[in-house]
């Protein structure tokens, strides 16, 4: 006779024979059934966090750095609603996690009970499914599920809640030999037929690009992009979910698209005749003004999502299918072609895009003053941590420096918060990323204004041994809204100014949560400070980099405006119109 277990030890084998080895959470009332057995658990390490969201986004780095799904554990009521941010932001950049929350019994819900929230109906538009569990027998079924639906197909967050009645019930522990779910089968192989068509496409065109999207990155088929770029010689740009799916160094690659990408990559796309886009969901932040978005293009649009395909931009050509799938059958017709006598020629469109990376390189403006520019303290800190670190960012402007600056070689060294946006992601996810990739050093890059809003999972990382390492822009400001502030507001410089450069003294911050605190103020200092901070492993490190304020993010599209009409500088465009 099988023996009998209460629900909760039934969820902690559960999550065992899912094979998490992490969770990231806090107890509380409706939740505190599941901590008691997760004490006797050998195979499960509880990291205690300081703040759900912490929970949350540390789930999401350990998901983007380990390629495994990434797990959080909260209580009902307000530690359920303080996971919705980093639910949101998994589902907006696709990150596999399962996130685990307490309800009141079931006897009560629906009752307004203290600590109440009807956190499945909260989460429905922010899921990819997501349970209300009242009976323990049907705890097992319910996490095999979510783990799978949240690392298949398009990976996303899945949301588990288990009211304390079935945590606490008796059940047997049975754990599902296979998934069935009716409705629910991703398509990940494309249809022969389309990838024939898209190789007439690429071979028949003359100004084609490969627009990569941070669906590469999730395949992970960076390997199969350079071959497919290498054997058609097509120009390349990835998105600021892609970075790093392919060299920066490669001479086909022309960087970053949309609102602060490079003029070659924003003018490569408004001048081609053909787009491939792989992975990627025409994000406004890349089209700008997407009636004027690569006006004579036509388009490839492959996702395994067919929800993405012509939600935006219509697609001539739509495949849907896993992108590692779509890029290896497209090589292989491409190949076809080739060996047809059906080439494609782009000698003359490379030497164009290539024209315009040499004569508008990224850059930035001097200042007078001596003060750090902030652009030169994250390209040297690429340079010094180099190609296999992986670097986390915050929101703003140093989450855009960091995407121009440093040189990404390797897929999953840059994680960052791309289509929600959210402030404060840089210290938990890299703590996550940290447990995920223990061997690897992990930098955070972050403004000051992000970092107030998480840094108490530094706490986290001393208490619990998670030496990541955070390099702070201290521009004493709200930067990206004072940029807009000067560019749109009359410098108007309404509630931006976050006095950081004297409260808080972040060096003494970070020694009373017993990190180490370093600070930068000058030029000459840089490397050397870098140096030390990579130097110091057996704690978080935090180094105050004292910048100048007034830095702006350059090339620029405006919200809501054309790429054409990228800035290069204030009142400096490029001028690309003599070529096409």
């Amino acid at each position: 006779m099988s023996e009998k277990i209460t629900g909760a030890q039934s969820l902690v084998r559960s999550l065992e024979m899912a094979g998490v080895d992490t969770v990231f959470g806090i107890p509380g009332g409706a939740i505190l059934p599941l901590y008691d057995p997760l004490m006797d658990s050998t195979k499960l390490r509880h990291i205690l966090v300081r703040h759900e969201q912490g929970a949350g986004h540390a789930a999401e780095g350990y998901a983007l750095a380990s390629g495994r799904v990434g797990v959080c554990m909260a209580t009902s009521g307000p530690g359920a609603t303080n996971l919705v941010t980093p639910i949101a932001d998994a589902h907006m950049d696709s990150v596999p996690i399962v996130a685990v929350t307490g309800q009141v019994p079931s006897a009560s819900i629906g009752t307004d009970a203290f600590q109440e929230a009807d956190i499945r109906g909260i989460t429905m538009p922010i899921t990819k499914h997501n349970y209300l569990v009242t009976d323990p027998d049907q705890i097992p079924r319910a996490i095999a599920e979510a783990f799978h639906i949240a690392s298949t197909g398009r990976p996303g967050p899945v949301l588990v809640d288990v009211s304390k009645d079935a945590l606490q019930g008796m059940t047997t522990f049975e754990w599902p030999d296979h998934i069935d779910l009716p409705g629910y089968r991703p398509v990940t192989r494309p249809h022969a037929k389309q990838i024939r068509e898209a190789a007439r496409l690429i071979v028949e065109s003359r100004r084609p690009v490969l627009y990569v999207g941070g669906g590469v990155i999730r395949a992970r088929a960076s390997k199969q992009l350079r071959e497919l770029a290498e054997l058609t010689g097509i120009p390349v740009v990835t998105t600021l979910m892609a970075r790093g799916a392919f060299p920066d160094g490669h001479p086909l690659h022309l960087g970053m698209p949309g609102m602060h990408g490079t003029v070659a990559a924003v003018g490569a796309l408004q001048k081609a005749d053909l787009l491939i886009t792989l992975g990627a969901r025409f994000d406004d932040r890349v089209t700008g003004k997407l009636s004027s978005f690569a006006p004579d293009a036509k388009v490839i649009h492959a996702d395994i999502d067919p929800a993405e395909i012509s939600k935006n931009r219509v697609a001539d050509l739509p495949i849907v299918g896993d992108a590692g799938e779509v890029i290896s059958d497209l090589i292989v017709a491409i190949k076809a072609d080739y060996a047809a006598g059906r080439v494609g020629d782009y000698e003359g469109w490379r030497q164009t895009v290539t024209g315009w990376r040499t004569t508008y390189p990224l850059g930035w403006e001097g200042n007078a003053d001596g003060m750090l520019a902030p652009q030169s303290v994250i390209q040297r800190l690429g340079k010094i941590a180099g190609p296999d670190a992986i670097y986390v960012a915050g929101v703003g402007q140093h989450q855009m420096w960091a995407a121009q600056f440093i040189d990404y070689q390797n897929p999953g060294t840059w994680l960052n918060s791309g289509g929600l946006g959210t402030m404060g992601f840089a210290i938990p996810a890299a703590m996550g990323a940290k447990v995920g990739r223990p061997d690897a050093t992990v930098w955070a890059i972050d403004g000051d204004g992000c970092f107030q809003m998480t840094n108490q999972e530094l706490v986290t990382c001393a208490i619990n041994d998670i030496p990541i390492k955070v390099a702070l822009i201290n521009n004493s400001s709200l930067g990206m809204v004072r940029q807009w502030q000067t560019l749109f507001y009359n410098e108007r410089y309404s509630n931006t100014d976050l006095h950081s450069h004297r409260i808080p003294d972040f060096v003494m911050l970070a020694e009373a949560y017993g990190c180490a605190g370093l600070r930068c103020e000058s030029p000459e200092d840089v490397d050397a400070t870098i140096e030390k901070a990579m130097s110091i492993n057996d704690r978080p490190v935090v180094v105050d980099f004292v910048v100048h304020r007034d830095a702006m993010v350059w090339p620029m599209v405006a919200a809501g405006t054309s790429n054409d009409d990228i800035l290069v500088a204030r009142e400096m465009a490029p001028d690309w119109e003599s070529e096409y």
